[in-house]
């Protein structure tokens, strides 16, 4: 399986640069994965889509203003940084530009002193550790001086920076949205519950792992990075009852299927090696996931999943591929170009069932 595979051309105007006044009124394509039949409807239509007795996962991850900018003690020359993970209490990953003087020694000031950083150690990928230093509460400081960390393609400057974040985001500590679940609105959540469909919520930080392009072109050969999450005791009961009962498992995104899957797969390895007679699907469980969804993998948990449209040759595209087949899927994204859905983070969303 080569990454050229899931290429597709993308026209540049189709890449949603601002979000939609209305969450739910974007546009939603709806793949049938047996068939292939594909049906051109709104995001507020879901719910036809959905049953009692069916689950809804969701990633409750909260996006932090990963984006710092500063200026290098000394020179005074400017440098950004994004976090990427906590390592410690004062103690961050990040990705430094320009990042070839970025030594460790390197002092960086933010926000005329409110906080400092220095350079501590360089990690795989050219990633700096950071500790930095400061007076109060560092996610205060963060939030005034800290900016939303858009991704690349998105070029225009978010008005509102509540409009990169779900309206359920509860848990600080993702570098990226879990872009699927912008198409709620608190009002389309409540008719989901009216109709007898419970919701469960997993928690998920989305690094810049997840947009990493694969560089190799044997997809095999490709190696993501870890990322926290985390199931309580809440939600894996609330899907195993749901697998129990007949009902569907939909994952609002590819970070809650990443949750689920991985959750499922450390409870299957637990089960055998402590060779339990009562196996359950699912236990209460956090850690940190590399998992890597390609075609051929076989889903324990997932049965449907509502999602974005993802870029070329992304992992993301390849988990989706995973699901429906490639062939269904590049014909689906084919037709998404035809029809000019809107792209990537701010973009329309898709079903798959």
């Amino acid at each position: 399986m080569k990454t050229s595979d899931f290429y597709f051309d993308l026209p540049q105007e189709l890449i949603a640069q601002d979000p939609l006044e209305d969450r739910s009124s974007s546009r939603l394509l709806v793949l049938d994965r047996e068939t292939g039949e594909i049906q051109h409807r709104h995001f507020y239509d879901i719910l036809e889509y959905l049953n009692p007795g069916d689950c809804l996962v969701l990633n409750n991850t909260k996006v932090i203003p990963a984006r710092l900018y500063g200026v290098r003690e000394g020179t005074g020359a400017a440098i950004e940084i994004l976090l990427l993970k906590r390592k410690e209490n004062s103690v961050w990953e990040t990705l430094v530009r320009p990042g070839k003087k970025a030594r460790p020694g390197t002092k960086i000031i933010f926000g005329d002193g409110l906080l400092t950083g220095e350079v501590i150690d360089i990690v795989e990928e050219g990633n700096r550790l950071i500790r930095f230093t400061y007076e109060g509460v560092f996610e205060e400081i963060l939030d005034r001086l800290g900016q939303m960390p858009l991704p690349p393609y998105i070029t225009h400057e978010l008005k509102d920076k509540n409009r990169y974040q779900t309206v359920y985001a509860k848990y600080d500590g993702s570098a990226a949205a879990p872009t699927a679940g912008l198409h709620f609105t608190p009002e389309l959540l409540e008719k989901v519950k009216e109709k007898g469909i419970r919701i469960a919520e997993v928690t998920l930080h989305v690094g810049l792992g997840t947009f990493r392009p694969v560089k190799v072109e044997d997809v095999t050969q490709h190696h993501m990075h870890s990322e926290f999450y985390q199931v309580d005791e809440e939600a894996a009961r609330i899907i195993n009852e749901t697998k129990e009962s007949g009902g569907r498992v939909i994952c609002v995104g590819t970070t809650s299927c990443r949750t689920v899957e991985s959750a499922a797969m450390r409870a299957a390895q637990q089960q055998s090696s402590e060779h339990t007679v009562e196996q359950q699907l699912l236990q209460p469980c956090s850690g940190w996931t590399d998992i890597f969804i390609y075609p051929g993998y076989q889903f324990r948990v997932l049965d449907c999943l509502i999602t974005n449209f993802h870029l070329p040759e992304s992992t993301l595209l390849m988990l989706v591929s995973a699901l429906a087949g490639k062939d269904r899927i590049m014909s689906a994204y084919e037709e998404a170009v035809k029809e000019k859905y809107r792209f990537f983070s701010f973009g329309d969303a898709m079903l798959i069932h």
